[in-house]
C-alpha cells in the first residue's frame, strides 16, 4: 500500500488520482506514466517500483485505497495555497513540500511532473475543481419580490384582514410557543390551554348569535379556524370540535331554550363538549346509526342506549379527557314509532371530570397525528336525560310522546339536519389548504436557497431554477391559489345564507371542494417533503408533522370518495333535468358549447 505521507508519493498522487478517476486505466496511459516515473532519479528506486505497481490496468486500486488517495490530496491541499487555477504538477509539488519530513522536491521534479501531465493531455483546472469542490461564490438571493407583497397579502387576507392579523399577533405570544418535547397527555393539556386563551379573546363564539355572546358571523369563525391552521393542527381540530361542532350543533339544531342555556358556556369553554355522531359500525352511513333514544312519557325523559359494542361512538374529539357534555346522534323512538336520527345533549362527565353514571369512556390512544386532540369512545347504558335535551329545531316530542316536525318527509328532514355540517366541511377544507400553504412556503423558500450543480466555473444553480423542480412545486402553488379563492367565495356565500335558508347549492360545492382541497393537501405535502430532500424529513422542519396531522382530513367531516359520489349524483340529476326540458335545437347547442369549451382548453 502506498505511503501517502512520503513526499515522493504525494508528488505523483494527483496523477494517480486522475489515471484511475473513471475506474479504467488504458494500457497506453499506464505505459506513459510508468515510463516517466522510472526515469525520475529523484524518486528512490523502491518507491518508483511501488508507484508503478499501482499502474497495472488489470489490478485497479480498491475503493478503500482510492478513497485514501482522495483524502490525502484534500488534506494536503488544505495545508497549501493551491487553488483550482493550479496544474496537477503544481498541486503535487505543493503537497509534497508539506509531507512528513517537510522536504522540498528538486526543481527537475516539477518539470517532470508537467511533462507527464502534458503527455496525458489532462485539463488540470477541471480536475482540481471537481476534486476540491471550489466554485465561485453565488450571488445572495434577492430580497425584493418582483410583485407588490402588501397588495397580494391584502388580496389573500380578504374581507376579514384585521381579524387574521389579530389571530397572527396572538399566535406570536409566548403562550402559544411550540413544545416538541411534550408527551401526549401534556400535549393535550397544552392544546386545551390554548383553546381557553382563544375563548378568553371571544374567538370561539364568533359564529353564534350576538344575543348569546357571539358575533353572528360564520365567515369570521371560519377565518379564525383557517388562520390557526398555520400554527398547530391539533389546536385547530380541538377548536373546531368545541366551538364549531359542539357549539354549532346547539346553535343550528337547537332552539332558543338551548341557545340560552348552553351557547355562552360553550363559547367560553366553561362547558367543554363533544360531537358524537360516528359509530364503530357506521361512519359515513349516518342514517343507519344504532344508538337509540327511547322516550319515556311517564318520566318525560329520553333513554339513551348503546345496544351492542359496534354501536359505540368512536373517534369522538374531546371525549377522552376534557368533554363534559356530548351532542349524541341517535335513532328517536316515541309513541311506538321510529322517527330517524336526531341529536340529544347528554352529560358525560361531572365538573370534576368523573364519568357520569352509566356512561363508559375510553381513550382511542395514539394516532398518526393530531395527538393533541383527545379522541375517545362512548357507550351509554340506558342513560336518562330530560325531554328538553332533544335539540328540537327539526323535530319535537311533546310531554305525552307525540312527535311533530316542520319537515314532514323523514328523508328531507334527515338531509336538512346533515346540512348543518356544511360549515365544518368548508372549515376543514380551508384548514387543510393552510397546511398545504405552509408546506409550499417551506419547500419554495428552500428551493430558492438550496444550490446543486451548475456550469463549469460558475456558481451552483438554485434548485428552483431547474425546470423539473419548478414543475414539482409551481403547479401545486397555482392550484393552492385557485382553491384559496374558490373557498373564500364559498365561505362568503355560506356566511351570507340565513339560518333558515336552503343550503343545497352551497352544500354540493362544499362537498366537492372539501374533497378536492384535502386530496390536494395530501399530494402537495408529499411533494414538498420530497422537494426538500433529507431536510424535509427533519421533524423540526414541520413537513412531516403537517403530513401526519392532515392525513385524516380526507376522511373526517365526510369521506372524500363518498362526498365525490354525492357530487357526481347531484350533477347527473341536474343534467337529467336539463335534458328533459331541452328540445332538439337546445341539445345541439349544448353539444356545440361543450365542443367549443374543449377546443379552447386544448389550445
Amino acid at each position: 500500500m502506498l505511503d501517502t505521507s512520503s513526499p515522493h508519493v504525494r508528488a505523483v498522487l494527483p496523477l494517480l488520482y486522475v489515471a484511475w478517476a473513471d475506474g479504467v486505466l488504458v494500457p497506453s496511459e499506464a505505459d506513459t506514466i510508468r515510463r516517466q516515473i522510472r526515469a525520475q532519479d529523484w524518486i528512490d528506486a523502491s518507491t518508483r517500483e511501488e508507484i508503478c505497481g499501482h499502474l497495472d490496468p488489470q489490478s485497479p486500486p480498491t475503493p478503500t485505497q482510492y478513497f485514501r488517495w482522495i483524502r490525502a490530496l484534500k488534506e494536503g491541499a488544505a495545508q497549501t495555497s493551491v487553488t483550482t487555477r493550479c496544474s496537477l504538477a503544481e498541486l503535487g509539488v505543493s503537497i509534497a513540500a508539506g509531507g512528513s519530513d517537510g522536504a522540498a522536491l528538486p526543481e527537475p521534479s516539477r518539470r517532470a511532473l508537467e511533462d507527464i501531465e502534458a503527455a496525458l493531455n489532462i485539463d488540470g483546472e477541471e480536475v482540481l475543481s471537481d476534486l476540491l469542490g471550489e466554485r465561485p461564490e453565488p450571488e445572495p438571493p434577492a430580497v425584493e419580490a418582483p410583485f407588490e407583497v402588501d397588495a397580494l397579502t391584502a388580496l389573500l387576507d380578504g374581507t376579514h384582514a384585521d381579524l387574521r392579523e389579530r389571530v397572527r399577533t396572538l399566535l406570536q405570544d409566548p403562550v402559544f410557543a411550540y413544545r416538541p418535547d411534550l408527551d401526549t397527555p401534556a400535549y393535550r393539556e397544552q392544546v386545551l390551554h390554548w383553546c381557553e386563551r382563544l375563548a378568553e379573546q371571544g374567538l370561539g363564539g364568533l359564529g353564534y348569535p350576538e344575543e348569546h355572546g357571539g358575533d353572528g358571523d360564520m365567515g369570521k369563525f371560519i377565518t379564525v379556524f383557517e388562520t390557526l391552521a398555520y400554527h398547530d393542527l391539533s389546536l385547530v381540530i380541538k377548536f373546531g370540535v368545541q366551538f364549531g361542532l359542539f357549539g354549532g350543533s346547539i346553535h343550528r339544531l337547537g332552539t332558543e331554550n338551548h341557545h340560552e342555556a348552553y351557547l355562552e358556556p360553550a363559547a367560553s369553554l366553561e362547558l367543554p363538549g363533544c360531537f358524537a355522531m360516528t359509530e364503530w359500525g357506521h361512519g359515513s352511513n349516518v342514517r343507519e346509526l344504532e344508538t337509540t333514544a327511547r322516550y319515556d312519557p311517564a318520566a318525560e325523559e329520553f333513554v339513551i342506549n348503546t345496544p351492542h359494542d359496534e354501536a359505540r361512538k368512536e373517534w369522538i374529539g374531546n371525549a377522552a379527557a376534557h368533554g363534559r357534555m356530548a351532542t349524541v346522534f341517535a335513532q328517536l323512538h316515541t309513541d311506538g314509532e321510529e322517527h330517524g336520527v336526531h341529536a340529544f345533549l347528554v352529560p358525560i362527565r361531572t365538573e370534576d371530570g368523573t364519568p357520569m353514571p352509566r356512561v363508559r369512556i375510553e381513550d382511542c390512544g395514539e394516532k398518526m397525528g393530531l395527538n393533541g386532540v383527545d379522541n375517545g369512545r362512548l357507550w351509554f347504558d340506558k342513560v336518562r336525560i330530560p325531554r328538553e335535551n332533544l335539540l328540537d329545531r327539526y323535530g319535537r316530542v311533546a310531554p305525552d310522546g307525540s312527535y311533530d316536525s316542520p319537515i314532514p318527509s323523514p328523508g328531507k328532514r334527515f338531509f336538512t339536519m346533515l346540512s348543518t355540517l356544511v360549515g365544518g366541511r368548508i372549515s376543514v377544507a380551508r384548514a387543510g389548504l393552510s397546511a398545504a400553504k405552509s408546506g409550499l412556503t417551506i419547500a419554495v423558500r428552500y428551493g430558492n436557497r438550496r444550490r446543486q450543480f451548475g456550469p463549469k466555473d460558475e456558481p451552483e444553480v438554485p434548485l428552483l431554477d431547474y425546470r423539473t423542480h419548478k414543475r414539482r412545486l409551481l403547479p401545486r402553488l397555482a392550484t393552492t391559489y385557485a382553491l384559496h379563492f374558490a373557498l373564500d367565495d364559498l365561505t362568503t356565500r355560506f356566511a351570507a345564507t340565513g339560518r333558515d335558508a336552503s343550503l343545497d347549492t352551497i352544500e354540493a360545492e362544499a362537498n366537492a371542494l372539501k374533497a378536492y382541497a384535502t386530496w390536494h393537501t395530501t399530494d402537495t405535502l408529499q411533494e414538498a417533503r420530497e422537494a426538500c430532500g433529507g431536510q424535509g424529513y427533519r421533524a423540526d422542519n414541520r413537513i412531516g408533522r403537517l403530513k401526519a396531522d392532515t392525513d385524516v382530513f380526507t376522511t373526517f367531516e365526510g369521506d372524500n370518495t363518498v362526498l365525490m359520489l354525492q357530487v357526481a349524483k347531484g350533477l347527473l340529476s341536474d343534467f337529467r333535468r336539463e335534458f328533459r326540458d331541452m328540445n332538439l335545437l337546445g341539445m345541439a347547442r349544448f353539444v356545440a358549447d361543450g365542443m367549443a369549451t374543449r377546443v379552447t382548453e386544448l389550445n
